[in-house]
């Protein structure tokens, strides 16, 4: 058997849904059998040649149809036409063979059954009326001389009893239906079921992978930091996690540290009083120790904070540090502890000490020499005797500028070294700041009108006075304007102001010039630093300036800040406490 003929065999007796061919095989199959009961048995006789012949055609051609309906489903529709046509083929077959007592009248269920069992009540019609025309055909075809009472009855009798079994026929039916939607539905939810279950599956296997990956880059990492020190503890400070940048600083190994000992055992305790007492001491998850919760306070809060602490080793030895504080936090996003990451700056701090004796050094001898320098240039320019030329006065002129500037940047030099030290001396009085800012402006005017630049004064009408050196504020002040006035093309305006505001003196420059990039603004008080917009447009200097003025303005207790917009302009602000006002008006 080919396999193409296998294939349309199974597609005639399919019982998933049974196809015209298979509903009609019953029928054709007992109709057939009566057909051999006639042939074989004796007394089995055609009592009317006609309409046995019609039944047969019939027959013949509800099985034709059933064959080309399950050919062509397009014709689906019209496949009821199939059992009628049976019930015709019955009712004449029964008249041909003894009309009211034929043997075959019991075949009239089959398409009885297939009627009733397609979906509506009214197939149950449809079955009652085919079976009253198929028990009635002897009468229609004049085969039975007479109506008896008997005929009449079994005409109605038996057709009522059909529609009996029809209608159970047809709830079970659609019972049956009903479950097998059921079913199938339920099968399609569970085919969807079982594809989100393997694509979930997948994703799970994919998530267990890179969470696998993820771990070992962890671990990878966490054993290639050796240059910091990451401690990790809880909300108490009990270290949960140590890394071997913590065992070369600390020489300690994690297990003698994890869940034994707290960071804050490595701390000064005078180092973390002092902060506690700073901060007013802060209430924080550890109140029962005060520099603990100092030490952690800014991360508690959600601010990262790195600040320079000492540890300590158990031999006693200590070592400077930068420390960094964040916060850990759950998959509620409560703080589950703190992650410290410390920086040895022994080395750096020697640096720093060795580079600042040497700025020291190199300036104090080069102040020597240039103080000659410029008193001899002094007398060459004064001597009577021998008067110098226009133009030797000139060149004169171009040394002793140079010396001067040679000799304010030694003192630069000096100043910010001896800020580095911690050297940093103060003549501090109440001092009036209005009277500061407006000596600052007028030793700018005649610079800035040179360079065709406008500057403004706003001065409040009541005098903010603050504790401080009234001249280091000008040398501030100074820094600023001086500043503005050559970052400013020609043109512009530079716009200082001066104002009282929540119990703070705030001193604002502002200029129109070319501004600096908003990625170097934290560099700007770091020594020797230049922006880039100041060398693109060869703007002079050396980058101490502001070095300068933040090292005074912090010295005051204060707080330098800038706003910039590349070829917008720039504004720096000076914040420092007000000791009083006075009430006097301009």
């Amino acid at each position: 058997m080919t396999p193409k003929l296998w294939s349309t065999m199974m597609g005639f007796i399919s019982v998933d849904h049974p196809t015209p061919a298979l509903k009609q095989l019953p029928t054709a199959v007992a109709f057939a059998c009566a057909l051999l009961l006639i042939l074989v048995v004796p007394g089995i006789e055609v009592t009317d040649d006609f309409t046995a012949v019609l039944g047969i055609a019939l027959m013949v051609v509800a099985t034709v149809l059933a064959a080309l309906f399950t050919r062509m489903p397009k014709y689906e529709h019209l496949v009821l036409l199939v059992p009628v046509i049976d019930m015709l083929a019955v009712g004449a077959f029964r008249a041909g063979t003894g009309a009211a007592l034929s043997l075959f009248s019991a075949i009239l269920i089959l398409p009885v059954v297939w009627i009733a069992a397609e979906r509506g009540r009214k197939h149950i019609l449809i079955a009652i009326a085919g079976t009253s025309i198929a028990l009635y055909a002897p009468y229609f075809f004049g085969l039975v001389p007479e109506v008896e009472i008997s005929g009449i009855v079994r005409g109605i009798f038996t057709p009522l009893i059909f529609g009996l079994a029809a209608a159970i026929v047809n709830e079970l039916s659609r019972q049956s239906q009903v479950q097998l939607e059921a079913i199938r539905r339920l099968a399609d939810d569970k085919e969807v079921i079982l594809q989100r279950t393997v694509e979930f599956a997948n994703q799970l296997q994919e998530s267990e992978a890179q969470i696998r990956s993820g771990d070992r880059l962890f671990r990878n990492v966490w054993a290639a930091v050796t240059e910091q020190s990451v401690i990790g503890t809880d909300v108490t400070g009990l270290i949960d996690a140590w890394n071997p940048g913590a065992v070369q600083l600390l020489k300690l190994d994690g297990s003698e540290v994890e869940n034994k000992r707290y960071v804050f055992d490595f701390h000064v305790p005078a180092e973390l009083n002092d902060r506690s007492r700073e901060l007013n001491y802060p209430p924080g998850e550890t109140v029962l120790n005060p520099g603990f919760s100092a030490l952690v306070e800014s991360a508690r809060l959600g601010q990262a904070e790195s600040r320079e602490w000492t540890y300590v080793l158990d031999d006693g030895t200590t070592i400077p540090v930068l420390l960094s504080v964040t916060k850990r936090v759950d998959d509620d996003g409560e703080t589950s502890g703190y992650l410290f990451v410390a920086t040895d700056v022994t080395q750096s701090r020697e640096v720093a000490r060795l580079k600042d004796e040497f700025v020291g050094l190199i300036s104090h001898e080069l102040r020597t020499p240039l103080s000659s320098i410029l008193g001899y240039l002094e007398l060459l320019r004064d001597d009577e005797d021998n008067p110098l030329s226009v133009e030797q006065k000139q060149y004169l002129g171009v040394a002793e500028r140079n010396a001067h500037r040679l000799l304010r940047l030694v003192g630069d030099l000096l100043f910010t070294a001896q800020v580095e030290s911690g050297k940093f001396p103060l003549d501090a009085h109440d001092t009036e700041l209005d009277r500061i800012v407006s000596a600052a402006v007028e030793s700018a005017r005649p610079i800035a009108a040179s360079a065709g630049i406008t500057i403004i004064q706003e001065l409040p009408d009541t005098t903010p006075v603050v504790h401080g050196d009234a001249i280091r504020l000008g040398q501030a002040c100074d820094n600023l304007i001086s500043n503005a006035v050559k970052f400013t093309p020609r043109g512009g305006t530079v716009t200082v102001s001066l104002s009282a505001e929540n119990e703070h003196a705030v001193i604002r420059v502002r200029d129109t010039g070319i501004g600096i990039a908003a990625s170097e603004l934290d560099q700007l008080s770091s020594r020797f630093f230049r922006a880039t917009t100041a060398t693109r447009n060869a703007v002079p200097g050396v980058g101490l300036g502001l070095t300068i003025t933040k090292a005074i303005v912090t010295a005051h207790h204060g707080d330098l800040g800038v706003e910039s917009e590349e070829g917008v302009g720039t504004c720096f602000s000076v914040t420092i406490p007000l000791v009083a006002q006075t009430s006097a008006v301009r």
